[in-house]
């Protein structure tokens, strides 16, 4: 939202949720989370001193309205690498129902590490509809929910912000059902059936095609991710702000770069409203700083999904 609002916008955001029920009776989520991104040009991202030059970019948006900037020590240090990939049909299903099927594996000196995260949400700007998804996943296994209000910057132009809710759960690939955990592991195989009853809110789709699921666009996502600096909004909020590029393995062609920070709490009641407008405050500030950076139009799922043209219809 545009002009003198626009300090009062998160809060108004988070005020607006729903009481109701799940059909097991669960209270619905609230979120617990607002994560600000801005997405930026690919062509920047020529060398890890990139890393070090945005968070300068970031630097002076926090001295220029009071937020306190603190370097983290990872900025010294070499970018993380992770694997990203997405699942759906070949006629995007999920993703043109605001559904997205992801699976992220971290690297270590060239080599995996650790589970590989399963990731599956459901993306609309819609509260009702963000919020009355149960995003539970039919597993026996651990899992974990997450709730997100993610503030990106307008469409047309720069000066404002637009919202998205995203509803997420995520889990090791361990706690998934054996026949699904072999299958994603191995990227054999897979059908919208065995999906669906995986992700329950999937069942909702009906397919006018084959039913077999795939790596979107052929193309597995080489992540570097690093953490640039603590952003301290006060009043015992503070968020760690990481700065990531997102390139095709192989080939290494970079596609899409993101800026990041996310304040927790533990429900829309126990963040402050000046903390809140420190936040908008610094969010529409960097949208002046790092103009130049700025892509205006897409998200990096949105990116993924249009590697190779021909865009899906999107709830982003």
């Amino acid at each position: 939202m545009d002009g003198e609002k626009q300090g009062t916008q998160l809060r108004q955001w988070l005020d607006e949720r729903y009481e109701g029920t799940y059909t097991d009776g669960r209270r619905f989520d609230e979120i617990q989370y607002i994560q600000c991104k801005l997405i930026l040009k690919p062509d920047r991202f020529t060398s890890a001193k990139v890393f070090k030059e945005f968070a300068g970019v970031v630097q002076r948006a926090a001295e220029a309205i009071g937020v306190a900037f603190h370097r983290t020590p990872k900025l010294e240090q070499r970018p993380e690498v992770r694997e990203v990939l997405f699942l759906d049909t070949g006629g995007f299903h999920f993703y043109n129902n605001a559904f997205i099927v992801r699976r992220r594996i971290a690297y270590e000196d060239g080599f995996p590490v650790a589970d590989p995260e399963i990731v599956f949400k459901y993306r609309n700007p819609d509260m009702m509809l963000a919020q009355g998804m149960d995003v539970r996943p039919n597993i026996s296994g651990k899992y974990k929910i997450k709730f997100k209000l993610e503030v990106m910057p307008l469409k047309e132009h720069i000066g404002g912000m637009r919202r998205l809710l995203s509803h997420n759960i995520e889990f090791g690939l361990s706690q998934a059902p054996e026949a699904e955990r072999l299958a994603m592991s191995s990227l054999g195989h897979m059908t919208l059936p065995e999906l669906q009853d995986l992700f329950p809110p999937l069942r909702a789709i009906s397919c006018d095609g084959p039913e077999d699921v795939a790596l979107v666009n052929q193309c597995i996502v080489e992540e570097l991710l690093q953490d640039v600096c603590e952003l301290d909004f006060g009043h015992h909020t503070r968020a760690t702000a990481n700065l990531g590029l997102w390139r095709s393995r192989g080939d290494h062609h970079p596609f899409v770069g993101e800026f990041a920070f996310q304040l927790r709490f533990d429900g829309p009641n126990e963040i402050s409203h000046k903390a809140l407008k420190a936040c908008d405050e610094l969010f529409l500030e960097l949208q002046q700083t790092a103009a130049d950076w700025l892509a205006l139009t897409t998200t990096k799922t949105g990116a993924v999904y249009r590697l190779k043209g021909n865009p899906p219809q999107a709830h982003e």
